[in-house]
């Protein structure tokens, strides 16, 4: 923990927050600083501990050490998501996880990625007849909500750059998903092209491997 150098936020989801105000107090040995936007700023139940904020708008890029940081507006129900692609050194990550469609925009943002992490959130079918409610069940496939394998399929199978040399797909429900069928229809997306891509799937509440380049 002492070795951060910020923390970045995509948005205000109790999913994605929980731990935050522990982590930026770094187990009280110095201040983490927060990067979110504005707007989400806000929108955080912080408590009576506030850290250090490094307040940006949408859409703008900011220096992390020595990593630039692009953020880009999301299509999600949240105050004002955003996602990333960190630069530095010839490299390139993105993260892109928490959106209901994939924009034009967005596979702009993420081209050229040489790492790139992408939502597979759900399965359509295990999805309709899962214990969610019907509300949440509209909201989760709604345009505000998650990728199902589908879509993301369908970008791996359109629109993934020929550059990016791994592909991790994360952020999958343990109730309306299940790993072996987003990698089953990762892999059919991706055997109609011809990449070098090696394809992660990250299982949920367990860590991933670290990734060198």
């Amino acid at each position: 923990m002492e070795l951060l150098d910020g923390i970045l936020v995509t948005h205000e989801h109790t999913d994605h927050v929980a731990g935050l105000v522990p982590m930026a107090r770094c187990g009280g040995r110095r201040n983490v600083p927060v990067y979110l936007t504005t707007l989400t700023a806000p929108s955080i139940p912080w408590g009576e501990y506030t850290p250090v904020l490094e307040r940006f708008q949408a859409g703008t890029t900011f220096r992390v050490g020595d990593i630039d940081v692009d953020s880009f507006t999301i299509p999600h129900d949240a105050a004002d998501p955003v996602a990333f692609s960190f630069r530095t050194q010839g490299l390139k990550i993105s993260q892109v996880t928490d959106l209901g469609y994939m924009p034009d925009s967005i596979k702009v943002h993420v081209q050229g990625s040489d790492l790139l992490i992408l939502e597979s959130n759900h399965d359509l079918d295990m999805l309709k007849v899962g214990p969610y409610p019907w509300s949440v069940k509209q909201r989760v496939m709604g345009r505000n909500g998650h990728l199902s394998n589908d879509v993301a399929s369908d970008f791996i199978r359109c629109d993934l750059d020929t550059r990016t040399s791994t592909l991790v797909l994360g952020h999958i429900s343990e109730q309306n998903n299940h790993p072996a069928i987003v990698e089953l229809a990762a892999r059919q997306a991706l055997a109609g092209r011809e990449l070098f891509t090696r394809l992660v799937v990250a299982e949920p509440r367990r860590q991933t491997e670290v990734f060198t380049y």
